[in-house]
């Protein structure tokens, strides 16, 4: 399974060709190669080509890195799939340092090349295009010589539905539906439907009580909470780029817009301000008045006649209130489930490898004490999944059906949400009624 990163190197090009070239990392440079020129004046001569194609752009070079699952392959054979790549995406058209590193528990293949083609002049265009032909060509690589390649299902749903640095206590608070990071990603979801454009949204989250940092990525603190988070970090639905493209999008759907909620009557009777100030009693009389006729609207409005069908209205109320968290609770553990079948697909997919090894050879023992670990992960992942299944699930259908039960529980949340508010003005007026007039009120 490799593994591909790329970025942009904009200054100190010979450090960071000095680094990808250290002995005690490549096994004394055995594991380096170059084209068009030499590790110990690559930086120079990338500059020279850049210099005489008149390039005046930021960027010196491109440093990429592919990564190889630990026991899959080989010091050789990933340096020989690095050489392959280089060919396939350069088209020896770029000047190029490539190593192997060896130092850590996984290998490593670093290429720093240079951002000049030296036969065009131009620069290379680093973006989602080229990016995935690189994955393109090192995927096919991978095959090519029986590696495991990078499931890009299983990366969408680890970026969807696995919110990064999440803690155990966050992992507990979720389950109770209580986690800060679900709660933003709920007030986010309500306000974009809320908003006609990216100030209105900023400053309905502002009113809502968040303070907002903006930089490379916006980011949100709750007032309880002493650090940012990142909203890229919930899912790739909220980066700020995606959550402006979700507001336009929202643009032609009408949102309901929001009543004045109904206040609380005064007891005027056991009221010591009351009794101690007429001009205190002329207010409070004045607002109960008002605060019952507003009452009575937003009864009316409901085709409530009297307090016996007030109080019908809240039991109904109450109980569609909880079949609505009841089908939310079903979707969460359908959800948790097909997380789990996920996860134990994408176990063994990576590992099965070390199993097929392990069972070539059973008698090697010293093979299986290496990667005993990684051998028992596949057999219980494997083991799980026959329980529900005949063959290996694909991860393609698993994430669609993620996506899908995600839409229903959006849908269900802001039904739920909307159900509550309902609720608490039917029990303020309730509340009310009973403190203004103790008895029924038919109109």
């Amino acid at each position: 399974m490799a593994i591909t990163k790329i970025h942009p190197i904009k200054s100190t090009l010979n450090l960071a060709i000095s680094y990808i070239v250290n002995g005690e990392k490549t096994d004394k440079q055995i594991l380096v190669s170059t084209h068009k020129c030499h590790q110990e004046t690559a930086h120079t001569q990338f500059l020279r080509t850049r210099n005489d194609a008149g390039t005046n752009g930021t960027v010196l070079a491109r440093h990429l890195i592919q990564s190889f699952l630990p026991g899959e392959a080989s010091p050789e054979m990933a340096h020989q799939i690095g050489l392959e790549l280089c060919k396939k995406i350069l088209k020896d058209e770029y000047e190029y340092v490539l190593s192997t590193h060896i130092d850590k528990g996984h290998i490593h293949n670093h290429i720093i090349f240079n951002n000049v083609n030296m036969v065009t002049g131009k620069c290379y265009q680093s973006n989602k295009k080229s990016y995935h032909q690189i994955r393109y060509q090192s995927d096919k690589l991978c095959k090519e010589n029986n590696l495991s390649v990078i499931d890009e299902f299983y990366e969408n749903y680890k970026k969807k539905y696995k919110t990064n640095g999440k803690s155990w206590y966050e992992n507990e608070q979720a389950k109770r539906g209580t986690s800060w990071k679900s709660k933003l990603q709920f007030d986010i979801d309500c306000l974009i439907k809320q908003s006609k454009d990216w100030e209105e949204f900023l400053k309905k989250m502002a009113e809502l009580g968040y303070e907002i940092k903006h930089g490379k990525h916006i980011a949100f603190k709750p007032k309880d909470k002493t650090r940012f988070t990142r909203a890229k970090t919930i899912g790739e639905d909220y980066t700020e780029e995606r959550l402006k493209e979700r507001i336009t999008e929202n643009q032609s759907i009408i949102t309901p817009s929001v009543k004045k909620r109904i206040g609380n009557v005064i007891n005027m009777n056991p009221n010591a301000k009351v009794k101690e100030s007429k001009g205190y009693e002329y207010w409070a009389t004045k607002h109960n008045l008002n605060t019952m006729a507003e009452s009575v609207i937003f009864l009316r409005e409901q085709g409530i006649k009297s307090v016996k069908q007030l109080d019908e209205y809240i039991q109904k109320a109450a109980y569609e209130r909880q079949d609505l968290q009841d089908k939310i609770k079903t979707i969460d553990k359908e959800m948790q489930e097909f997380s789990a079948t996920m996860e134990q697909v994408h176990t063994v997919k990576k590992y099965r490898q070390y199993c097929k090894e392990y069972k070539a050879n059973p008698s090697d023992k010293a093979f299986f004490e290496e990667y005993k670990a990684q051998i028992t992960l596949y057999e219980n992942a494997l083991s799980e999944l026959k329980k529900s299944y005949s063959k290996l699930p694909n991860s393609k259908d698993i994430l669609d059906k993620l996506d899908k039960l995600q839409e229903k529980k959006n849908t269900l949340m802001q039904d739920y949400s909307s159900s509550k508010s309902t609720m608490d003005e039917l029990y303020q007026i309730r509340k009310n009624y009973g403190i203004y007039m103790g008895k029924e009120m038919e109109r």
